[in-house]
């Protein structure tokens, strides 16, 4: 099956809670306006062609699934060489999400791109982009001294989807509720 990078299955958080988000990736993510806020478990994934014959199936397989809460406490951060980072906010429990990733995996095991990393799928809400360890260093200590923790209920998933354009935005195309 081919598998595409203008779609994703995604959890997001509620809108509400995005403020805090949206304020820190404004200024540190380069990828702001493709993405909205969110939480990636299948990345690349089917062409949007195939969503409505995939739903009945993520659909069965997430009404077995627990609605549960995850808790936004500290920011992380994944070196990519040369001095590259990406600063990312660590939704808790970890083990909820890979849970959910890998039930979702049994649908669509080819779409395991997420787990293919070094050290595998590590759940992670992207929130920007730095260049060096003293800018990464010092963004961090600014950043978790002054964040205040979000919880959000997850309560579905999200099938998104954006035009092949450069700069095209994703946009929620399907939602699947948890039990």
């Amino acid at each position: 099956m081919a598998k595409v990078h203008t779609t994703a299955v995604v959890i997001i958080p509620p809108k509400s809670i995005w403020g805090a988000i949206q304020d820190i990736r404004k200024k540190y993510d380069k990828q702001f306006h493709r993405w909205m806020p969110h939480i990636t478990l299948l990345y690349p994934f089917r062409p949007e062609s195939e969503f409505s014959n995939l739903e009945p199936y993520f659909s069965k397989k997430c009404k077995k699934i627990e609605s549960f809460k995850i808790y936004f406490e500290k920011f992380k951060h994944f070196y990519h060489g040369k001095q590259k980072y990406t600063i990312w906010l660590d939704p808790n429990p970890e083990n909820l999400i890979k849970s959910l990733q890998f039930a979702l995996l049994e649908i669509v095991p080819d779409c395991n791109n997420v787990n293919l990393h070094k050290i595998g799928f590590i759940p992670h809400l992207s929130v920007g982009q730095v260049i060096g360890k003293d800018n990464l260093k010092r963004i961090l200590k600014d950043l978790q001294n002054t964040w205040k923790p979000l919880k959000s209920k997850i309560t579905s998933v999200y099938f998104i989807a954006r035009e092949r354009e450069n700069l095209a935005q994703f946009k929620i195309k399907k939602e699947i509720s948890l039990k």
